[in-house]
């Protein structure tokens, strides 16, 4: 089944309504005050099945110039306008305002429609078209087919469906493959059922049973219903009016303006950098100016910041940052309209370009980047966020910032600029950055060895906290796996190619401070003796019986004492041919020959190793 979005639009009491009424036989205003008044005042909806395999679902807006956020809400989902004039009255002021709306939203496909065809003779009605192309001249709508109808005798109505069938089956559906995105733009509870929303399904798909995420907000309700233009279904799909029943959440915590997503893939913004358009009939728009904001179903006050200049003429366009009051869920290449605060009309749009852009930067840089990232491909896209973040990217991110459907993502990481990692999830870097950061990682080893050359390497939680705060753990390990130079040994990082040299004197001491520690057994003498009587100074004997731990010949059972490897495994012998012994400190003394003052900590040691075990004032061989 294709389905495709028609909106109306035009001036109030042109007939949108009926129009819509008559092709569908469906009533889109909703409202009991609409049908007493005879206006449209909200977003009504209606569905045409064309044929079997053609469906398309209208979105009826309002007129009025006083309900023009109402229409603005329910513009944005739509693939083709109906641009409806009246033929008793021509080109009307929201005739305009609709129409340029249509334009700055980047609605590319349409009918113009003469409305009220019984109301004016032939030759007037030839007039009004006259006028209607005129008024099309060099839009999107220029060439468009131009139908009269009458709601009211059904004149013209047939022709009018054949056209919107024509037009229909040429142009290109919402994607269902891209990422689920459902702007709200109704809240009701339905007795019985509890919370239901409704919306233009503008990305994707959603199913029965599925989690679902409202942005802003972040709560996540199942959907326990599904509708498509009103007819219950287990899926929608994009390019279809849809109706969720959610569980989990009231009715009142949703309405329109929020968006429904996949959980965990974007978040709303208050802050995003964009292309601004400004229309000819506006007024100049200066630096810092506040507009209301409108985008899909959302609608916010914002600050209009220009990073190229200070005044923005009508007719321009120019890169600028929008700070919102509220946060809304957008994603690069979303269009967007901005009214004046008062009197509040239609002054321009723009397109969103990134919506999480560097904070810290100057005015024309940030213009340059808007301009370089506006017709960048998504891997050029992709590139220039993985190169700005400090560690990289997870993937994850990297959809929520481009926007991209998985199969576009996937091909964009394919560029020779990037390198995936392994982790929790695919990382993203920059290939240069990374081999830079693998050469400083070479830098730092190096010089550490210079000036430490009897020490095994620098400390890599130093090497982490120092060089990587903030990046996710395995960045550091994946890094250094990939190093054809550096490796991890235990708790040290160093080169691959370094070795210990010691000098003659310094092999010496080694040999002194093993046979000293080695000789006295379980009664070792102080550290700081036997570091004293090795031959070398301070500083590099303490570096030497760092070795001889390296070199596992020598154990610290404690801060005060340290024994030969021989002795603990004597000790570890002793014990094994008492197993299951039950013993006291007293008992200990007499089978090593020690005094308390080892015994104790030696007890303790054993107790760490799991060869003894604590019970009261005893112990246990285990």
């Amino acid at each position: 089944m294709r389905n495709i979005i028609a909106g109306t639009a035009g001036h109030i009491d042109h007939g949108k309504s009926a129009l819509v009424r008559a092709l569908t036989g469906i009533e889109p205003d909703r409202w009991e005050e609409e049908r007493r008044r005879g206006i449209s005042i909200d977003l009504g909806f209606a569905h045409l099945q064309l044929d079997k395999d053609l469906r398309i679902g209208f979105i009826d807006v309002p007129g009025h110039e006083r309900f023009v956020k109402n229409m603005l809400a329910g513009a944005g989902g739509v693939d083709l306008v109906l641009m409806v004039i009246g033929a008793d009255e021509s080109i009307k002021p929201q005739t305009r305002e609709h129409f340029d709306i249509c334009r700055l939203l980047g609605i590319k496909h349409g009918i113009v429609v003469l409305t009220k065809s019984d109301l004016v003779d032939p030759d007037i009605l030839e007039l009004v078209k006259l006028e209607a192309e005129e008024f099309v001249a060099g839009s999107f709508l220029e060439g468009a087919p131009v139908v009269a109808v009458s709601s009211k005798t059904g004149a013209g109505l047939d022709g009018l469906r054949a056209a919107l069938a024509d037009l229909a089956r040429r142009i290109s559906e919402k994607s269902a493959d891209g990422p689920f995105r459902l702007p709200v733009d109704r809240s009701f509870t339905m007795k019985g059922f509890g919370a239901v929303v409704t919306g233009t399904l503008v990305s994707g798909r959603v199913s029965l049973e599925q989690d679902v995420e409202v942005q802003p907000g972040g709560k996540r309700p199942r959907v326990r219903g599904v509708q498509v233009h009103s007819a219950a279904a287990r899926e929608a799909r994009a390019g279809q009016r849809t109706a969720l029943n959610l569980a989990g959440v009231d009715a009142s915590e949703l309405g329109r303006g929020m968006t429904l997503v996949e959980p965990g893939t974007f978040e709303a913004a208050r802050l995003f950098d964009c292309e601004i358009e400004l229309l000819p009939s506006a007024k100049p728009l200066k630096h810092r100016a506040p507009v209301h904001f409108h985008a899909w179903t959302a609608e916010t006050e914002a600050q209009v910041r220009l990073l190229d200049r200070e005044v923005l003429q009508p007719g321009g366009s120019a890169p600028a940052r929008l700070v919102l009051r509220e946060p809304v869920l957008l994603l690069p290449g979303d269009r967007f309209i901005v009214r004046m605060f008062s009197p509040v009309v239609t002054i321009g749009g723009g397109t969103v370009v990134d919506i999480a852009p560097p904070a810290r930067i100057k005015r024309v840089d940030a213009a340059k980047r808007i301009a370089a990232l506006a017709k960048a491909t998504p891997a050029v896209r992709v590139e220039t966020f993985a190169r700005e973040s400090k560690f990289g990217c997870g993937r994850r991110a990297l959809a929520a910032r481009t926007g991209l459907a998985a199969a576009a993502l996937d091909a964009a990481l394919k560029s020779e600029r990037l390198q995936v990692l392994p982790g929790p999830e695919p990382w993203v870097v920059d290939r240069a950055w990374f081999t830079g950061r693998q050469q400083s990682l070479h830098e730092i080893c190096a010089a550490f060895h210079r000036k430490n050359p009897l020490l095994p390497g620098v400390a890599r939680e130093e090497v982490r906290t120092r060089e990587f705060g903030g990046a996710p753990a395995f960045l550091l390990d994946e890094m250094l796996r990939q190093s054809k130079t550096v490796t991890a040994e235990g708790e040290f990082l160093r080169l691959r190619s370094h070795q210990l040299h010691l000098k003659q004197d310094e092999e010496e001491a080694v040999a002194r401070i093993e046979k000293a520690f080695e000789e006295a057994g379980l009664a070792v003498p102080a550290t700081a003796e036997v570091l004293a009587k090795c031959g070398v100074e301070a500083a590099r004997s303490r570096s030497l019986l760092q070795i001889l731990f390296r070199q596992r010949k020598l154990v610290r059972i404690n801060d005060d004492l340290i024994y030969h490897a021989s002795a603990v495994d004597t000790l570890k012998r002793l014990l094994a041919s008492r197993k299951g012994e039950r013993f006291s400190v007293p008992a200990f003394k007499d089978w090593t020959g020690v005094s308390r003052k080892y015994a104790i900590p030696l007890l303790e040691f054993l107790d760490r190793e799991r060869i003894t075990r604590r019970d009261g004032d005893e112990r246990i061989v285990v």
